[in-house]
């Protein structure tokens, strides 16, 4: 008596054979009951804000979409942009010791930036 290995494949084609009919018919309904569906949102035409930038430069010094920022004036500066925001970006030289990154992305996130990206 040998062992039959074949893949009986009759259920699949009667499962598929049944969703055709299934969608082909309530396609038929859709022209005939009233479907609610929300409309499509709007699409402002203005602008995204550009992304913040806030970058530690090999020297030393602060600067924030490539403009220099001194680190006295840094906490608030980062207040004032992160109005209406929640994303910045902080891009750190290599061989910027990484206190000063961990104390950058606190004072973003002391002026209100929910989320920060680190760039390479």
């Amino acid at each position: 008596m040998a062992v039959n290995a074949e893949i009986n494949v009759t259920p699949m084609i009667d499962v598929l054979l049944v969703l055709l009919v299934v969608f082909m018919i309530s396609m038929q309904f859709r022209s005939i009951l009233p479907v609610n569906v929300p409309p499509p949102p709007e699409r402002s035409t203005g602008r995204a804000a550009p992304q913040l930038v806030l970058e530690l430069k090999a020297d030393g010094s602060y600067a924030i979409n490539g403009s220099a920022t001194e680190l006295s004036a840094l906490p608030a500066r980062l207040h004032d942009l992160a109005a209406g925001r929640n994303l910045i970006f902080v891009r750190a030289a290599p061989r910027r010791p990484y206190r000063d990154v961990v104390r950058a992305v606190d004072l973003a996130k002391g002026a209100g930036f929910q989320i920060v990206g680190y760039m390479p």
